[in-house]
C-alpha cells in the first residue's frame, strides 16, 4: 500500500469496520473458480483501500484478475475468502438480497456498451433506475435533469440515443449511473467503444466528477486511459503488482501526463 493510513485500513482486526474516510477496503480477498475440475485462482489475497473522493484506475493484462476484482467491488460477485467493506458495511458477508440492495444504492455502473433504451429520450433513460426504485415522477425528472447537467447534457435531454454522438451516449450512461447519488462510480472500460478524441471527452467528464467529490473507480487495460486517474493500481496474476500515484505511473512508463 502507498501510505501508512492505507496499511492500517487493510490490516485492521478481522470484522473490524474501517474508518469512515475509507469507502472501499478489501482484506485478503481471494476468488477461486472450479472450471471442470481445474481450480482457477483469479484473486490471491488482494488488499486495497480507497478513500472517499479518490479517482482510481485498476488495470492489468487479460487474466490478471481486474475483472474479478471489479465484480467483487461492484457487489456482482462474492469472494471465497477475505473481507470486503463498502461504505462501512461488510458486504462480503451478505446474502444475495442484501447484496442487491447495497449494489443498487451504493454503486453506479458505467460500461463500454451504453445499454440505452433506443426509443427513450436521454431524460427517460436516466430516470430508469428511479422508476425501479419507485421514486415519484416529479422527483425523478428533477434528479435526472440534475444528473444530465452534471455531464453537460442539459440541452440534449429530450434527444434519443440515435440523435446523439457516441460520446454523448456515454455521458447519458454516466448520468444514469449518477442519478441515485452512489458512493462509488464504477466504470468498466468506459472508452472501449470510442475513438481517441471522444475518449478524451469522456475522461474530462470523469475528471470533473472526481474534482467535485465523486469517488470514481475505473477499470481499463489501456495505460493512456489509466493515466487520467490520480492513482493507478496494476494487477498481475491475481495480486497487486503496483499501486502508484499518477506522476509515479507516467514516469515509470515514460508516457505523457494527460492535459485536461
Amino acid at each position: 500500500m502507498s501510505t501508512t493510513a492505507e496499511r492500517q485500513a487493510v490490516t485492521g482486526a478481522a470484522g473490524a469496520a474501517p474508518d469512515r474516510d475509507w469507502v472501499i477496503v478489501t482484506r485478503g480477498i481471494k476468488r477461486e473458480y472450479d472450471m471442470g475440475g481445474e481450480i482457477i485462482r483469479a484473486l490471491r489475497g488482494v488488499d486495497i483501500a480507497v478513500k472517499r473522493n479518490e479517482y482510481v484506475a485498476i488495470m492489468g493484462p487479460s487474466g490478471s484478475g481486474k475483472s474479478t476484482l471489479m465484480n467483487i467491488v461492484g457487489c456482482l460477485d462474492t469472494p471465497n475468502a477475505g473481507e470486503y467493506w463498502l461504505n462501512g458495511q461488510l458486504v462480503s458477508a451478505m446474502q444475495d438480497d442484501a447484496l442487491a440492495r447495497v449494489r443498487n444504492k451504493e454503486i453506479g455502473f458505467v460500461f463500454q456498451t451504453f445499454n440505452l433504451l433506443p426509443r427513450a429520450t436521454a431524460l427517460a433513460n436516466v430516470e430508469l433506475p428511479l422508476v425501479y426504485a419507485g421514486v415519484p415522477a416529479a422527483e425523478r425528472k428533477r434528479r435526472a435533469t440534475e444528473a444530465l447537467e452534471k455531464v453537460q447534457l442539459g440541452q440534449r435531454m429530450h434527444h434519443k440515443p440515435n440523435e446523439l454522438s457516441g460520446g454523448q451516449r456515454q455521458r447519458v450512461a454516466i448520468a444514469r449511473a449518477l442519478v441515485n447519488d452512489p458512493s462509488i462510480l464504477l466504470a468498466d472500460e468506459p472508452t472501449g467503444n470510442l475513438d481517441s478524441q471522444t475518449s478524451e471527452e469522456i475522461m474530462r467528464v470523469f475528471e470533473h466528477l472526481a474534482s467535485t467529490g465523486q469517488t470514481v473507480i475505473m477499470v481499463t487495460h489501456e495505460p493512456d486511459i489509466a493515466a487520467h486517474a490520480r492513482r493507478i493500481v496494476v494487477l498481475r496474476d491475481g495480486t497487486i503488482a503496483s499501486d502508484e500515484t499518477q506522476p509515479q505511473f507516467v514516469a515509470r512508463l515514460g508516457i505523457h501526463a494527460p492535459q485536461l
